[in-house]
């Protein structure tokens, strides 16, 4: 999903979810496609991100609890 999908989806602000992108991919929960340790906010709207297929079922649990 695009950065920017993910902003629509959220209704969120950009830096918000960059801030929370970066926290993922920090953590190894999400994958940017192209690979980058930190997103840049002018790139977020136009990276790909992906969820890490082994950690899928620990951020399902997470957000069912919340």
């Amino acid at each position: 999903m695009l950065g920017a999908e993910i902003r629509h989806f959220y209704a969120m602000e950009a830096d918000d979810v960059a801030e929370v992108l970066d926290g993922l991919m920090a953590a190894g929960y999400v994958a940017s496609i192209p690979y980058c340790e930190q997103i840049e906010l002018a790139e977020m709207p136009v990276t790909a991100f992906e969820v890490n297929a082994a950690c899928a079922h620990d951020l399902k649990n997470a957000v069912s609890q919340c």
